[in-house]
């Protein structure tokens, strides 16, 4: 049985690559968890100088993230450098005339390819490292926790979200028992997500979930709106080829038999998270990181 679910890098880069052009007319569930992000922020007190915008993508959030935080300098990553065209403004002619660089005053984003597993920046950079339905590209969850652990100074902030084990879960059924393929990517349970951030050094972490569920009027709709914002199967364990006639009959057979009020649901368990970055055991919180996470 082949149940291999490592997921491809080069794969999930090709697939954001391709998508980038179009992914914002399909990115509705990305801009919506996003905003419910950017609204539990209201409830923290947390001033960051640097912001690192994990898999910043079209730069939805990163836009966001400097309305709130317009003092701050914006680092902004995803594996895609397609994605990052599409999130640069594009000069107006009196800039291009001026040739005013895209980085220049305080408020300036700088655009970097890279992966969130292996982040290209030094120690203690950052003072919030945001990252918006990205973890679930991640082969090794631990490795980048630390990696996030290490960019962030004390009294940083890690504030994110990904996908729950029931996401797509209707998908998963409908081709169970059909190949020995995988044909959803695997996605991590929340307490052990919790568990995993204590285990990499943050401090009091919240965990929390939700479920969102789209609705389709066939399965070929499901799988464009996963193609068109990169979402599709990238796993090691997937079928290299076309799946069988027969086969794919029989999973879109399966799926059918979910049809409620005439329409075919999607399910997507979204879990959210934060958690800080504090002083090493045996050293006291200074005034100012006490303040920060609202000690006094």
């Amino acid at each position: 049985m082949n149940y291999d679910h490592t997921i491809d890098k080069r794969q999930v880069r090709t697939a954001f690559e391709r998508a980038a052009p179009d992914y914002d007319k399909a990115a509705i569930l990305q801009r919506e968890v996003c905003d419910r992000m950017l609204s539990r922020l209201d409830y923290i007190k947390h001033l960051p100088d640097v912001i690192l915008d994990a898999g910043s993508g079209t730069g939805y959030g990163t836009r966001k993230l400097l309305t709130r935080y317009p003092a701050a300098r914006m680092l902004a990553i995803d594996i895609a450098p397609a994605m990052h065209l599409q999130a640069r403004p594009s000069p107006s002619p009196w800039r291009q005339l001026l040739k005013l660089g895209r980085t220049e005053g305080r408020n300036q984003t700088s655009y970097i390819a890279g992966d969130i597993e292996q982040l290209p920046f030094k120690d203690s950079c950052a003072g919030l490292v945001w990252s918006n339905l990205v973890l679930q590209w991640c082969n090794d969850l631990k490795k980048t926790f630390a990696e996030v652990h290490r960019v962030l100074h004390t009294g940083g902030l890690f504030m994110f979200s990904t996908f729950g084990p029931d996401t797509l879960k209707e998908l998963r059924q409908a081709f169970r028992n059909i190949d020995d393929y995988s044909h959803v990517n695997r996605f991590t349970d929340m307490h052990d997500i919790g568990d995993m951030l204590v285990h990499s050094g943050f401090a009091t972490p919240v965990m929390d979930m939700e479920y969102f569920t789209l609705t389709y009027d066939d399965v070929i709709g499901v799988m464009r709106d996963l193609k068109a914002i990169g979402a599709h199967n990238v796993t090691q364990g997937r079928r290299r080829g076309l799946t069988g006639k027969a086969a794919w009959q029989k999973a879109v057979g399966h799926y059918e038999s979910k049809r409620i009020a005439g329409k075919l649901p999607a399910t997507f368990e979204v879990v959210y998270g934060h958690a800080w970055k504090l002083q090493p055991r045996g050293n006291v919180l200074t005034p100012e990181t006490r303040r920060q996470l609202g000690l006094i």
